[in-house]
């Protein structure tokens, strides 16, 4: 059974197998934590993505999937791409939220990684509620079968900590 944490910190910072990056689809960088993982993770992370926009993903990696590259200049091995929902009034998408870190474990799996930070993917710029991302996040993890040990919820603030944490117990 994976091991679930949460840490406050800087998911850049962590000493993990993957760290997975909330990227935006063009997987070319942007704000947030995927502006962080590729400014902190140097030119190979970009390079790689370009290499992957060139290849199978031309337009784009879609909502709710995953894809892994070198983790460049940061302490992991490997970072795992992943484009999250936007936050809708009008329509639930909390299958695409729930498929990120579904598929994102999956990935962590095939590459043999054995230990995998996640940032709180939606709850940033894309407006989804922290506590029901926190929610999806962690129901998701527990019901993933997975070779992964552990997964670490590496979160940037007070609120992100305090929702993540009252739902792990």
């Amino acid at each position: 059974m994976v091991e679930l944490v949460a840490v406050r910190g800087d998911i850049t910072e962590q000493v993990v197998d993957a760290v997975v990056n909330a990227a935006n689809s063009s997987l070319l960088g942007g704000g947030g934590v995927d502006g962080a993982i590729h400014r902190k993770g140097g030119p190979e992370i970009l390079a790689e993505c370009r290499a992957l926009r060139a290849s199978h993903y031309g337009r784009g990696l879609g909502t709710g999937q995953a894809v892994a590259t070198t983790a460049g200049r940061l302490p992991a091995r490997w970072v795992i791409h992943t484009v999250g929902p936007v936050w809708s009034d009008t329509e639930d998408r909390s299958e695409l939220l729930a498929s990120c870190y579904r598929e994102s474990l999956r990935v962590a799996a095939e590459l043999g990684a054995e230990s995998v930070a996640f940032p709180a993917i939606s709850t940033g710029i894309f407006r989804w509620p922290m506590d029901d991302g926190a929610r999806i996040a962690i129901e998701t993890v527990r019901s993933v079968p997975t070779t992964v040990a552990q997964v670490r919820f590496v979160l940037f603030g007070d609120d992100a900590y305090q929702a993540f944490q009252g739902r792990l117990g």
